[in-house]
């Protein structure tokens, strides 16, 4: 993704695109992935950026509240941002630490209880743990 293309990307969700804001910008919302804040730190440094730890943490919650970005937490020390926001499932490849996504369609959820009283659906997003074959 260009860098034009973010400052829209950015400016359509009301966020200032400032130049540490389009570093992150284009490293996460340039391609469908799964990303942790310190892989896009460490690519946003190899491009040559001095960008500090909690600038990319604050732009990447940012991103968040403002619909770019959704979390995905693998567990309570892993998490990983997802610039596809619509409704989708994943693998998380406990061997790899490779997130993966499932298709909406390709989980089919039931659930046999009542919703709590005075409350409605809002969606469901399920991450499966997988490890590597044993072969």
């Amino acid at each position: 993704m260009t860098r034009e293309k973010v400052v829209q990307q950015l400016e359509s969700h009301g966020v200032l695109p400032t130049v540490q804001r389009l570093d992150v910008g284009e490293v996460i919302l340039s391609s469908p992935q799964h990303a942790s804040a310190d892989q896009i730190i460490a690519r946003i440094r190899e491009k040559g950026s001095k960008i500090s730890k909690a600038t990319v943490y604050n732009t990447l919650n940012l991103f968040c509240e403002r619909g770019l970005l959704k979390t995905i937490q693998v567990d309570p020390t892993r998490q990983f941002y997802d610039p596809t926001i619509k409704p989708h499932h994943h693998f998380y490849n406990l061997d790899s630490g490779e997130l993966t996504d499932i298709p909406p369609h390709g989980i089919d959820l039931k659930v046999n209880t009542d919703l709590p009283q005075g409350t409605e659906p809002a969606g469901v997003e399920v991450v499966i743990h997988v490890r590597d074959s044993r072969d």
